[in-house]
């Protein structure tokens, strides 16, 4: 029955990434305001708030919110797995997750002229701090639980890795 949820998970994970990897991929035009962001600083701030801090204290800056950046989330494209209460809880690990994809592209819309903000190396990155976060998230679980939830955190990665981006 596990392998069975899982392959169904795998396959919804893929269907909702490649649906909304084709709808990243259309031409957007995006108004860049006035304002002290440059791709610089904005790279700056997305590459602190996704290597540099603790998740927990990365949820607490999103949370607060920076109208500039985008800190909407879609639970990983599963909402509906994000959280099974009882082996497994990335939430949060896929919130930092989608921050990650969604501010890249965004930098790529606005500044990516001359310089590449959203591509194989960024997203590998992104996915790689995404298997990180998920695995961390496991180990506070009793020990008859992490196993399992460690499967999780890698079937994850493999379905992101799979259907991602560039």
């Amino acid at each position: 029955m596990r392998a069975f949820l899982r392959l169904l998970v795998v396959v919804a994970c893929s269907l909702t990434t490649l649906s909304a990897t084709a709808s990243a991929a259309a031409p957007a035009t995006v108004a860049v305001a006035q304002s002290p962001h440059s791709g610089a600083t904005d790279l700056a701030y997305v590459n602190h708030e996704l290597y540099e801090v603790p998740l927990t204290e990365f949820i607490a800056t999103v949370g607060k919110g920076d109208t500039w950046f985008d800190v909407s989330t879609d639970g990983c494209s599963a909402p509906l797995v994000g959280d099974t209460g009882r082996s497994f809880n990335f939430r949060n690990p896929c919130r930092r997750h989608d921050f990650g994809y969604r501010n890249l592209q965004l930098l790529e819309k606005r500044y990516g002229s001359g310089h590449t903000y959203w591509n194989a190396t960024s997203r590998h990155r992104v996915d790689d701090q995404f298997h990180a976060d998920m695995r961390a998230s496991c180990q506070p679980r009793p020990w008859y639980e992490r196993y399992n939830c460690l499967a999780w955190a890698d079937t994850f990665y493999k379905v992101v890795r799979l259907a991602g981006g560039p």
